[in-house]
């Protein structure tokens, strides 16, 4: 397969949060705003400060592969696509990855070097959709990320012509018949006719991951589709030491979907039935680090909110594209049979609440935990 062709302890606190957990912090903003239904929103998060032009400061792809023992390969993902699905324009996110690279010694990701390609939800290239500042800066997040992870693998980024799940789900289908692996930050409440969609998560031989959300308890969709690896939120702290802690996220998405019911998979998961979802789809499936306190170094030349360079970020949307890539790392099907099977080690976050308490083995709040080694 030539590089053109692939593309992208027990827990102590009680349930005393609210629902939207993660309101009354003042660290951290949505890069996109509330929408009405039927609209998706990234799931991106910025600590508040603002960027740095000169300089990173967030956590390294070193430091993220060390707190979970990730591959260091530079070629891990070879063979493999990862295809970035997001809504609207982000007119530099070549140069963008080029920039993040660079700073971190990556191999170069480029339309050159047939790495790197950037197609409209029909997939052209010579036609893109309108800009907007927002979601330009949730896209170089999860460009640089699956990239950082799975540094082997090309991206195919696709852009949906707005964030309306119609455009999304034209997107998605492009990039399920063009890559092995698809990452999706972005989501909404829930729907009632939500299963018509889940059809465009469906294709033999390619592993869809989801953003869980970022407000807390409470089911998202496509989160809850129950063809998606639902990826949740936890916080880093110590990383690079011995006292390294992952807690669940305050803001990490989680809860029993009204529509959608557990695939076979979930449900006979030992510790399933104390999730009392009775049947019905919870999430996430699985975590890794999305708290911005804890945030992802990312590097973003468009203008957002009158700055640009380099951010912290985090979110769930955060943690969705290092799934991506992580999978792509191991070049096989990572599906519901995968992540409740035994082939995955997981640490086990028990302590920590997003409304709901995290507990061992699975919860609402970080699912079965990080993948780690």
């Amino acid at each position: 397969m030539s590089r053109f062709s692939i593309l992208v302890v027990v827990c102590i606190l009680s349930c005393s949060f609210s629902s939207h957990a993660n309101a009354a912090d003042t660290n951290k903003r949505d890069v996109c705003p509330p929408t009405k239904a039927g609209v998706m929103r990234c799931f991106a998060r910025v600590r508040k400060g603002g960027p740095s032009a000169r300089r990173p400061y967030g956590l390294s792809p070193a430091s993220i592969k060390s707190a979970y023992n990730f591959p260091t390969d530079p070629t891990a993902g070879r063979g493999r696509t990862i295809a970035i699905v997001g809504a609207y324009n982000a007119p530099h996110a070549e140069g963008d990855l080029s920039a993040f690279s660079k700073q971190y010694g990556l191999p170069p990701c480029t339309t050159a070097n047939r790495c790197f390609l950037k197609v409209s939800q029909t997939g052209s290239t010579s036609s893109y959709p309108k800009n907007d500042p927002g979601w330009a800066l949730e896209t170089s997040m999860d460009i640089e990320w699956a990239h950082a992870i799975a540094p082997g693998a090309d991206i195919r980024l696709v852009e949906a012509t707005t964030a309306s799940i119609t455009n999304l789900m034209k997107a998605e289908d492009y990039a399920r018949s063009h890559a092995q692996y698809v990452s999706n930050s972005w989501g909404g409440s829930e729907l009632s006719n939500e299963k018509g969609y889940d059809y465009h998560f469906a294709q033999t031989g390619v592993s869809f991951f989801v953003a869980s959300g970022d407000d807390g308890y409470g089911a998202e969709y496509p989160s809850s589709s129950p063809n998606v690896i639902s990826v949740g939120g936890t916080t880093l702290s110590g990383v690079g030491t011995r006292t390294l802690k992952e807690t669940g996220w305050n803001g990490s998405g989680g809860g029993c979907s009204r529509y959608e019911a557990a695939r076979s998979d979930q449900a006979s998961f030992t510790q399933y039935a104390s999730t009392g979802c009775r049947g019905k789809r919870a999430a996430p499936d699985v975590s890794l680090d999305a708290d911005p306190t804890s945030g992802i170094s990312v590097y973003d030349s468009t203008t957002y909110q009158g700055s640009s360079g380099w951010y912290a970020l985090g979110g769930t949307s955060a943690a969705t594209p290092m799934w991506a890539g992580r999978a792509a790392a191991t070049g096989g099907v990572v599906d519901a049979k995968t992540v409740y099977g035994k082939t995955i080690q997981f640490r086990d976050i028990t302590s920590g609440s997003n409304g709901t308490a995290c507990r061992a083995g699975f919860d609402l709040v970080t699912g079965r935990g990080s993948w780690t080694g």
